[in-house]
């Protein structure tokens, strides 16, 4: 949960125990074009593209900038989008602003990042408003300013991106920005937990154990850990995989806490391997082969989901220290 795996466009979480990892989120563009189109639909967006059409402009630029269609190529993709941007065409702007702040198809440049995201955020551009507020965070291209964070991710929450829903709660857990309010914190990840979205039902399911911000309750943190868990969420399945070995919000059952710990080791959880040799000392092996083809049987795929960030912040899970 340490450093923010920063895909396309992708995320942030909590600096804390259990949390993912601290600011400024990147979340996905909800505007990406068609990916599948016929030859003759690719050559129409082209020719349009010639003549000056910022949209078929903006969407070869997408196209090569993530592959689709065309073998990616950010030199292309930057063309494109800045001939769209240039005629203020608000999702080139934020997709050109993503390539200056990556350094894809042109120099990094976290001065150009910003003022491309800015131009697009203030046409409303819901996922330039996210990455904005990151940029102020982080002090990225301008003096750090946890205030205007604060604004442009309530802009972008309100909006209902999911990432910069975290990223508010985020703030609200640390009084950065805004006073520090742990309930506040707990009703923003709430709505992105209730919007299906792994780390902020991980984080949410933390707030419960730990009673940051609500009411202690045990049961409410195997709930949301498991929603998290069963979508793949390998985080959340170590934590899931705890509950069990404990008998926390769940019954007591070394079977289940192995199959969870086994399954999160598969999705990259390193820490979960030395969880299973711990189990190994009070498990017989007929239950060892039960909770292994248990998890064999489980159909979970490992999802992609970001660990946190580039921050020098903390973050472990509920497991103790061995």
């Amino acid at each position: 949960m340490r450093r923010n795996q920063r895909a396309l466009f992708t995320v942030t979480l909590l600096p804390l125990l259990w949390f993912n990892g601290s600011a400024a989120a990147r979340s996905q563009d909800k505007t990406e074009p068609p990916s599948t189109l016929t030859p003759p639909q690719i050559s129409s967006i082209a020719e349009r593209a010639q003549k000056g059409d910022p949209q078929a402009q903006y969407r070869l630029g997408w196209f090569y900038m993530t592959g689709t269609n065309f073998a990616v190529d950010y030199s292309k993709a930057a063309e494109w989008l800045q001939k769209a941007a240039h005629q203020n065409f608000a999702d080139a702007e934020f997709g050109l602003g993503y390539l200056y702040e990556q350094g894809k198809g042109v120099k990094k440049n976290y001065r150009e990042a910003l003022r491309y995201y800015t131009a697009a955020a203030e046409q409303g551009q819901i996922t330039a408003e996210n990455n904005l507020g990151s940029m102020y965070e982080r002090g990225e291209g301008i003096r750090k300013d946890f205030g205007q964070a604060a604004e442009w991710y309530r802009k972008a929450a309100n909006h209902g991106e999911v990432i910069a829903i975290c990223n508010l709660a985020y703030l609200y857990f640390r009084g950065r920005g805004v006073a520090r309010d742990n309930a506040q914190a707990a009703a923003w990840f709430r709505a992105a937990a209730e919007h299906g979205y792994p780390p902020a039902q991980e984080n949410l399911a933390w707030m419960y154990f730990t009673g940051t911000g609500v009411n202690l309750d045990f049961s409410e943190a195997a709930k949301w850990v498991r929603r998290a868990a069963e979508l793949g969420y390998a985080r959340a399945q170590l934590d899931l995989a705890f509950l069990y070995e404990k008998g926390k919000g769940v019954p007591m059952d070394y079977v289940s806490a192995y199959m969870w710990y086994k399954t999160a080791a598969a999705g990259g959880e390193r820490r979960a391997a030395s969880q299973l040799k711990v189990l190994t000392h009070v498990m017989t092996e007929a239950q060892i082969k039960q909770a292994s083809a248990a998890a064999a049987r489980l159909k979970i795929s490992t999802s992609n989901f970001p660990t946190g960030n580039r921050s020098d912040s903390v973050a472990t899970t509920w497991l103790p220290s061995r």
